[in-house]
């Protein structure tokens, strides 16, 4: 009894600071708990027998059975592995097909064109994430009395504030030693990046924030979660701020079905980083102000669960019938003072082409699914990397946006060193269509050019030049503008807008020209006449 008491004792002390160490939730539907449970029952299996082994070595047979007997807890460990396996196999798709169907309820009745506004380029959250880190770092560089204290977050949540989009993210102590100087005052500041005009602002607070990720101890952002709501899991934390500029960190609250199967956000924690207080309301009472109540990543999820088994698990898996899965990448829109995550929708097949697209409210997680047959996201970038191969720029995750009542991809084109240098228009019914324009002309002047209602105006530096003699020039007309298809004397082919020269039509059979184009292919597309 002794060394059970003793065995325990140690245990339990080990326990806690594993507890404090790594905030495992104390919660049977959780993974986590159950792999903190078998951890415990390993090192109070390790010790006593530790402690008892010499003395059983010198016993009888009789005796050293018996204490085998008492260490039959060595088999609670598979039998727990064992357990979780066959629950989750109950509860998993094979037997519940339709519930992880139903997971999200998608609306499929509506139009692209009904719901999403023509684009307003004045709204338009052209800075990606990497963007906004360089800007926010720069920011950060022009404060010498912050830079050697802290570090930059690397959080930055996009949200819509007071109708500006805008990614913020908090500051860091740049150490544990910082922590222990500054931790008197606190973080004392937050920035913000505009994603339509690129202005990065630092915002220093009268009083700084104690509960932060880059804490210590008690003042553990993590830490401060787990022991004001124990039993609860948390999903991806992400910082954000009020209408009146005040920081927040904005914590989801999953539930499971079964073991870890599942996950839903059922409430949500509101915590101020101030004094650690904090407020946790069911996902229906959010206010308004919140943008990220769900992380993209369980959206996806849920979204590839409605995809795969909503004509039951046998379809999934052998006739494949409508069986549908998002694209690899996402990206976010602002509409109607809300962030949405949109992302492609494709065959299970995976044939580079898009059935159509979803968008979810990421407050609300209301969803919706646009039918628009088209290229996935990584086709239309490669497209658009294409058109200036020779600079080799690299293309961000496209934006989609309505231009001209068709849904259309927009990509910003950048150098190695992460600056835009062109804007890239993609058609989404055919990404062979692509117009790239210096990003120095401005997004309307990107937008113009790639509608035809302007001079197409390109970076002779990013054009390949070449003279040809016409063998044959022919002019056609496609959705109301002028295009021109030109044969040369080695029958290579070509087509040019009516816009890019007005000598095109006074052009004939036998003429020699000089064009510049970005990249050759069956039908080259001409940018430029000299």
């Amino acid at each position: 009894m002794k060394k059970i008491i003793i065995s325990l004792l140690i245990t339990l002390v080990v326990g806690f600071l594993s507890f404090y160490l790594f905030l495992p939730a104390i919660n049977i539907h959780s993974l986590g708990f159950w792999i903190f449970v078998i951890y415990l029952l390993l090192i109070y299996s390790c010790i006593y027998y530790a402690s008892s082994i010499g003395e059983v070595l010198k016993t009888n047979v009789i005796e050293r059975n018996r204490f085998k007997f008492k260490f039959n807890i060595f088999l609670a460990v598979p039998a727990i592995i064992v357990l979780i396996i066959v629950l989750d196999i109950i509860g998993g798709p094979m037997f519940n097909a339709s519930k992880y169907a139903s997971r999200i309820a998608i609306d499929e009745t509506k139009t692209f064109t009904d719901d999403i506004k023509p684009v307003d380029f004045t709204k338009l959250p052209l800075l990606d994430k990497d963007s906004s880190q360089k800007l926010g770092d720069r920011v950060m560089g022009q404060m010498s009395e912050l830079v050697s204290q802290f570090n930059v977050s690397d959080i930055y949540t996009q949200i819509n504030y007071n109708d500006k989009i805008i990614r913020v993210t908090p500051l860091d102590y740049a150490s544990f030693i910082k922590w222990i100087t500054n931790r008197k005052e606190g973080v004392r500041g937050y920035i913000t990046v505009d994603s339509v005009s690129g202005e990065a602002n630092l915002t220093k607070l009268e009083k700084g924030m104690k509960y932060v990720p880059s804490a210590h101890f008690g003042e553990l952002l993590s830490r401060k979660l787990r022991f004001s709501y124990p039993t609860d899991v948390f999903g991806r934390i992400s910082f954000e701020i009020d209408n009146d500029g005040n920081p927040y960190w904005i914590v989801p609250v999953i539930t499971y079905k079964w073991i870890g199967l599942r996950a839903e956000v059922t409430d949500l924690i509101i915590l101020n980083p101030f004094d650690g207080t904090s407020q946790k309301m069911k996902i229906s009472d959010v206010p308004t102000w919140v943008d990220m109540a769900y992380s993209a990543d369980l959206i996806i999820e849920q979204v590839n669960d409605w995809g795969t088994y909503k004509q039951g698990f046998i379809n999934s898996i052998f006739g494949q019938k409508n069986v549908v899965n998002t694209t690899e990448g996402y990206n976010y829109l602002a509409m109607n003072d809300d962030i949405y995550l949109y992302t492609g929708i494709t065959s299970i097949v995976a044939d580079e082409s898009n059935l159509g697209f979803i968008l979810t409210n990421m407050r609300t997680k209301e969803t919706v699914f646009y039918k628009a047959p088209g290229a996935e996201e990584y086709s239309a970038m490669a497209s658009a990397e294409g058109a200036v191969q020779q600079m080799k720029y690299t293309s961000t995750f496209p934006l989609l946006i309505n231009l001209n009542n068709k849904p259309t991809y927009l990509v910003s084109l950048k150098d190695d060193a992460g600056l835009v240098k062109m804007y890239a228009f993609i058609d989404v019914a055919d990404y062979q269509k692509v117009v790239v324009t210096d990003s120095s002309k401005g997004i309307e002047v990107a937008a113009k050019n790639y509608l035809g209602d302007a001079k197409v105006e390109t970076d002779d530096n990013a054009l390949i030049t070449k003279t040809i003699t016409i063998k044959s020039i022919k002019d056609v007309t496609i959705s109301g503008n002028s295009y021109f298809y030109i044969t040369d004397e080695n029958d290579h082919k070509y087509k040019v807008s009516i816009n890019v020269s007005d000598n095109l039509p006074f052009l004939k059979n036998g003429s020699t020209i000089k064009i510049g184009y970005a990249v050759e292919s069956d039908i080259t597309n001409i940018n430029k006449l000299y």
